[in-house]
């Protein structure tokens, strides 16, 4: 298995590595990765990696067979070999935007405590899709509660519980469309506030930002019918 170095510290931007393999498709492996392989709506992370004798731009990452991470160049060029020592460095302005944009849209969440049917992060706009029959009739106050509860400055954190106690409380799951992976014995929550301030409580393997008010503002743009009780709710970071 690759070693996920993002979910530790989602700080960290540069790390050395060693190639372990190469996918059929041109894709490099390695035994630990500063890169988020894309998923759960959050896309794979791009950058540059570094070795003796070569270097290569990084479009994505993606997840590949026997928990393993594939970092996937931007051109077919020559790769590193198996057993180099490889210097991966992230695109941090693009990755830190991801970041904000995800911790923002579970904050919506909140502010609209309905199903998630669907959702997707970018850098500049995210977008959660909802199980709403009737979409609410003001932007601008939705808008108003969520920079308040951004504004708040909360922790974010994370904790680990065993696949038997999601299952025991189903409630914690808020997407229908995405389960959270199980199987692997534990699942990762991510929590946002502390004791009587916590605010959201749900399983995710995305990267987050550590508080609330490093988000910056936010917009909620515009809401867009997607079906007889579907809303995809738009969301644009402010700077």
């Amino acid at each position: 298995m690759t070693e996920a170095v993002f979910r530790g510290d989602a700080y960290v931007q540069q790390i050395r590595s060693q190639v372990t393999g190469h996918t059929p498709e041109g894709g490099i492996l390695v035994d630990r990765s500063v890169f988020y392989p894309t998923g759960g709506g959050q896309p794979g992370d791009n950058g540059w990696v570094e070795w003796p004798g070569g270097r290569l731009t990084i479009a994505t990452a993606v997840k590949v067979e026997g928990g393993q991470i594939a970092l996937v160049p931007a051109e077919p060029l020559a790769l590193p070999p198996v057993g180099a020592e490889l210097t991966q460095r992230l695109d941090w302005a693009r990755r830190h935007r991801h970041m904000r944009m995800h911790t923002a849209l579970h904050l919506l969440s909140v502010v609209i405590p309905l199903p998630v049917t669907g959702g997707q992060i970018g850098a500049e706009r995210g977008r959660l899709d909802f199980d709403m029959p009737e979409p609410p009739a003001d932007l601008a106050q939705l808008t108003r509660v969520l920079n308040a509860l951004i504004g708040r400055d909360l922790p974010v954190g994370e904790t680990w519980i065993t696949d038997e106690e999601l299952l025991a409380n189903p409630g914690l799951v808020k997407t229908m469309s995405v389960r959270p992976p199980t199987g692997q014995g534990r699942v990762r929550l991510v929590r946002i506030g502390e004791g009587a301030d916590q605010v959201d409580l749900q399983p995710c393997g995305g990267t987050h930002v550590a508080r609330t008010g490093e988000i910056g503002r936010v917009e909620i743009t515009k809401i867009e019918n997607k079906g007889r009780q579907n809303r995809r709710v738009i969301l644009a970071l402010a700077g």
